[in-house]
């Protein structure tokens, strides 16, 4: 169910119209469904269920929220961390730190330090150093860091070039060929238990082939790693299960990709761990924006909105699409060009689309924006970063303030020789 819907002619979310949210909080304007947020975590939860045993991990990344990570908690989802900063915002929301996996190609020292003390339940290496520091690190504190190599498999993923991490040539993990040799030289170490080997290709996959490949090659690296007489009793697979951006678009369920996991890792006898983000946050969540002008143009008319490509960076970075929707639509239909008013050509969302016929002053969305929306966000052009707005059954909280220029203004200063 899509609980973003049309009720008596306009579009509320759940039970609150967005014409409220607009009126209170103004726009643009993050607004993200709790229903949808727990329907998405149980459907994966419960697609993963044929694997057997297995700890769910939300990438943080995806939509850090405060407010959508208490939410997760409480479904009994743990972490996919990449920077201390996410470490920090899955402990606030009460994610116990055991729960956490620290993924990511560049932790620093502190970094792991601070997660070894907070007792950390995984860190995901991306290099032998790393393994070596976080070793002496660990020793240093009388304390054993649980930690699995992760390795890339150079597996095409079939998705944007941008969001592809698998392929040889991409920074991320080990190459599969060197892992058991580098394996075995880290479970040597004092201050460090080699706990199994982790993977992630892409995200927005749309065909399991890619990532059952993957998965195969991650199984004959565990039957030599255990050759070598060397324990492998966990498998991060990471995450990337994409969701339908364009009405008509189709991708694997969870369902179906636990059926292929349980399928390909029957006899791996590990725990496995998965890491979703934009599978449970990507359709929860719109972009609300206002229509500032409906500017002639040469083949086609902008639709010139008050969201910008600050406040959605997506189509900027990957030409990706979000369907544009009319908050009240009346039926009838035009072809535009919509953009945002940041001075960039690139502040662009969609050229020759066929929309929702809009107005100056008309409220509308942009749909699927519940992951690397917000998250993404910046001030440039000085302008404000955009709030969050998270609504339950027929309430709503603004659950990350907008943030206006003068605050970020105060925070600059002008060095005392250049006041004169």
């Amino acid at each position: 169910m899509d609980h973003f819907s049309l009720i008596d002619g306009a579009m509320h979310c759940e039970g609150v119209p967005l014409s409220v949210i607009a009126e209170q909080v103004g726009t643009p304007v993050y607004i993200y469904s709790t229903a949808m947020f727990e329907r998405h975590a149980r459907a994966f939860r419960d697609g993963m269920a044929a694997a057997g045993n297995v700890h769910l991990a939300y990438a943080i990344k995806a939509n850090p929220n405060l407010a959508v990570l208490r939410l997760l908690a409480k479904a009994g989802y743990g972490a996919d961390v990449v920077s201390g900063g996410e470490l920090a915002r899955a402990l606030a929301a009460g994610i116990p730190a055991a729960d956490v996996v620290f993924s990511g190609v560049g932790k620093t020292e502190g970094e792991l330090s601070t997660a070894l003390d907070v007792g950390l339940g995984q860190f995901n290496l991306e290099l032998e150093e790393e393994g070596v520091v976080l070793a002496g690190l660990a020793a240093a504190k009388g304390m054993i860091a649980d930690a699995v190599l992760r390795v890339n498999p150079d597996v095409d993923a079939g998705t944007h070039a941008k969001i592809s991490t698998g392929k040889a040539e991409n920074k991320f993990g080990v190459p599969i060929d060197q892992a058991p040799a580098i394996f075995a030289r880290l479970a040597a170490l004092p201050g460090l238990a080699m706990r199994g080997v982790a993977i992630h290709i892409g995200s927005q996959l749309n065909d399991l082939a890619p990532l059952e490949a993957a998965y195969t090659r991650v199984g004959e690296l565990i039957a030599e790693i255990r050759g070598m007489g060397l324990p492998v009793d966990r498998v991060d697979l990471g995450g990337g299960l994409g969701v339908p951006y364009r009405a008509g678009e189709v991708f694997p369920s969870p369902a179906e990709l636990g059926a292929m996991v349980a399928r390909v890792t029957r006899a791996w006898g590990v725990r496995l761990m998965f890491e979703p983000g934009r599978v449970i946050a990507g359709n929860a969540g719109v972009l609300l924006t206002k229509v500032i002008w409906v500017k002639p143009g040469v083949t086609n008319p902008y639709v010139i909105v008050d969201a910008a490509m600050n406040d959605l960076a997506r189509p900027a970075l990957y030409d990706a699409w979000h369907d544009f929707a009319a908050v009240r639509p009346t039926g009838a239909r035009m072809t535009a060009n919509i953009a945002g008013p940041v001075c960039e050509s690139g502040d662009t969302f969609a050229m020759g689309r066929d929309i929702d016929a809009v107005a100056r002053g008309d409220l509308a969305v942009f749909r699927t924006a519940g992951a690397y929306g917000a998250t993404m966000a910046s001030t440039y052009n000085s302008r404000a970063l955009v709030p969050e707005v998270l609504v339950d059954g027929d309430r709503f909280a603004v659950v990350a303030d907008r943030i206006l220029p003068e605050t970020i203004l105060a925070a600059e200063r002008i060095p005392d020789w250049l006041k004169a």
